[in-house]
């Protein structure tokens, strides 16, 4: 791709479908070389079963160019239901000219990342634990292709709103880890009776800050997070965490900060 004969490259990967920005990883480059060996490894968190099934990773080669843009060499594309669990398995694939992403994935820009959360009701403490672990390839918000990210957690209903907990904020970072724990004290058997709402915002300085996505965990959730709610109400005592696909919608949220 340069004048030498030779190419700086380097590779990224998105996973499809999916807000491509939040997602993407990329190795770092090598310079002046068109036979480069990386050696990295590069993961994405929260990968469900139903991820393993319907997405497709991206694997795009580029050139790093310091005073144009960076250009396009070659990609190609693994359909994750190839992959069989905890066992390794090497491609060895020829690279295509860019291939067109299909429309019909526009649909899933709904996605706005992932949180791991886990629950415990502690019979010690006589209250839920809610743990705010991590959050994976969250939906940019900055115009540096990042965000601030924090996370609030609510147990509604909860009329005089002294139920809010906040994560300190991360810095610059769309993968970032809170690894903080908050309590409410609650009796087991009002738990049936209530929501958790966790949201996920981009802290902005001087300015309001930017809903980035959420999810409701209680007895009128589905799927997933009523299952995972369910879990925690039957087993006393067990740490129970889970990943949960954050959506653009809240039933009933004030979306104020």
């Amino acid at each position: 791709m340069d004048h030498n004969g030779l190419a700086d490259p380097y590779v990224k990967l998105h996973l499809l479908p999916g807000a491509s920005k939040a997602n993407k990883l990329r190795t770092k480059t090598l310079r002046n070389t068109l036979n480069p060996t990386w050696n990295e490894t590069l993961t994405y968190y929260g990968i469900t079963d139903e991820d393993m099934i319907r997405k497709t990773l991206r694997i795009s080669v580029c050139d790093e160019d310091k005073f144009r843009h960076n250009e396009f060499i070659g990609e190609t594309r693994i359909p994750l239901k190839k992959l069989k669990p905890n066992q390794t398995k090497t491609f060895s694939i020829c690279l295509e000219k860019q291939l067109p992403i299909d429309k019909t994935e526009d649909k899933s820009l709904e996605e706005r990342g992932r949180i791991l959360i886990s629950l415990k009701y502690s019979s010690q403490k006589q209250g839920l634990l809610v743990g705010i672990i991590r959050c994976a390839h969250l939906a940019a918000m900055d115009a540096n292709g990042y965000s601030d990210p924090y996370v609030k957690t609510y147990l509604k209903p909860d009329e005089d709103k002294k139920s809010k907990h906040k994560t300190a904020v991360k810095k610059k970072t769309l993968n970032p880890e809170f690894n903080e724990e908050f309590c409410y004290e609650i009796k087991h058997g009002d738990l049936a009776k209530k929501t958790l709402e966790v949201t996920v915002w981009d802290y902005d300085i001087g300015k309001s800050n930017d809903f980035i996505g959420g999810v409701v965990l209680g007895i009128n959730a589905k799927g997933e997070r009523l299952k995972h709610w369910f879990d925690c109400l039957k087993n006393k005592d067990k740490k129970i965490e889970r990943w949960h696909t954050l959506t653009n919608e809240l039933p009933g949220a004030i979306l104020s900060d």
